[in-house]
């Protein structure tokens, strides 16, 4: 299920009827590339077994951006997405509130400890819903290596909002030593509340 405008207790309603885990079981993970793209999450269930509602809201994200990355995914030779800090920026982007099950298909999915690192963003309230409302200690996947770190062109991260897959295809340039991001890495599980988390 993806929606942008149902209310929590609409959305639990609906999660409850087709039994399926409520919110308050669920924690936020910014979507952004392909993650925010309704037919990854078909690839998801057809590939890696992604099961139950994927429950995905739409997002206003201020100060972060979906970035080139430097280096290409060695899958299908395509540009992956990565998220870097933007000062200033605003761009559409999504949460997805997974189940501890979806979240372990997404950690897989973006080979978490190797490409990736699960990370929960500081300074959240740069992350607004539909309704207005602001979700606490959203999880993210950041890049986790050079091959996963934004591509500089002229000293400057390519935005994808600006640079199409292809375009961005037959860019070069150089690998950003910082993502510019202040978050946390999360070792493990998430805690529940994610309240522990701590600034790296």
């Amino acid at each position: 299920m993806s929606t942008g405008e149902a209310t929590e207790p609409c959305l639990d309603g609906w999660l409850a009827e087709h039994g399926a885990a409520p919110l308050s079981d669920r924690r936020p993970v910014l979507a952004y590339g392909s993650n925010a793209c309704p037919a990854k999450i078909t690839w998801l269930r057809e590939t890696l077994g992604l099961a139950g509602p994927a429950v995905v809201l739409r997002a206003r994200c201020t100060g972060l951006a979906a970035v080139w990355s430097a280096g290409l995914r060695a899958r299908d030779g395509q540009r992956p997405a990565v998220l870097a800090a933007a000062p200033g920026v605003i761009e559409q982007h999504a949460v997805w509130f997974a189940t501890p099950e979806q979240r372990r298909v997404l950690d897989e999915c973006e080979g978490r400890g190797s490409r990736y690192r699960l990370v929960c963003l500081h300074g959240s309230e740069r992350i607004r819903l539909e309704d207005g409302s602001q979700p606490q200690h959203v999880l993210a996947y950041a890049g986790a290596s050079l091959q996963r770190a934004a591509l500089l062109v002229g000293g400057r991260p390519v935005r994808c909002v600006d640079v199409d897959q292809r375009t961005a295809l037959a860019l070069s340039g150089t690998s950003a030593t910082s993502d510019g991001l202040t978050y946390a890495e999360v070792c493990g599980e998430p805690h529940h509340d994610l309240a522990g988390c701590g600034a790296i």
